[in-house]
């Protein structure tokens, strides 16, 4: 068993406010693929509120909604991502969300046990968009083991 686990943030830039008919396809569709990440192998823990979500959390600005989570490995993640309905959902983001020209998702280690806060999560994010993909933060397409030694793309199940 490994000693780490794998944190993920992400943040979307919202095109309407959530109660209005334009985003009803996505808020709609929360609480089931909420449930699903709950329920993916390898999942560990996700950032929500009372409601069971995070879209009321404005850390990022009143605009823009955060996700973040913690697995066990960056394969469970990946499936979960690209292979579950999750995709299906997100596939529809353009409908909902504005195209970010910096980066709005980062994956980075942390110990077994360790749940980051949002201001550590605002770091590594930071780090991911400043110096692009390190050890201390990295994406699908470029990461890192918890040791820091890149993965290789023919051993990386995120490069699609």
């Amino acid at each position: 068993m490994s000693k780490f686990q794998l944190v993920q943030l992400n943040i979307a830039k919202i095109q309407f406010p959530l109660d209005c008919p334009e985003m009803a396809d996505f808020v709609n569709s929360l609480e089931r693929i909420n449930t699903l990440a709950d329920q993916s192998p390898g999942f560990v823990w996700r950032l929500q509120t009372e409601d069971g979500d995070a879209t009321s959390i404005d850390y990022f600005g009143n605009e823009t909604i955060v996700n973040m989570s913690i697995w066990n490995d960056i394969e469970s993640l990946h499936h979960y991502v690209y292979r579950s309905d999750h995709a299906a959902v997100m596939s529809r983001r353009k409908q909902w969300f504005e195209k970010l020209k910096e980066a709005y998702n980062v994956l980075w280690w942390v110990p077994l046990g360790h749940v980051p806060g949002l201001d550590e999560a605002s770091e590594r994010l930071l780090m991911l968009r400043c110096n692009g993909p390190t050890p201390d933060a990295f994406t699908f397409k470029r990461s890192f083991t918890p040791e820091g030694d890149q993965v290789s793309n023919s051993k990386n199940p995120a490069v699609i």
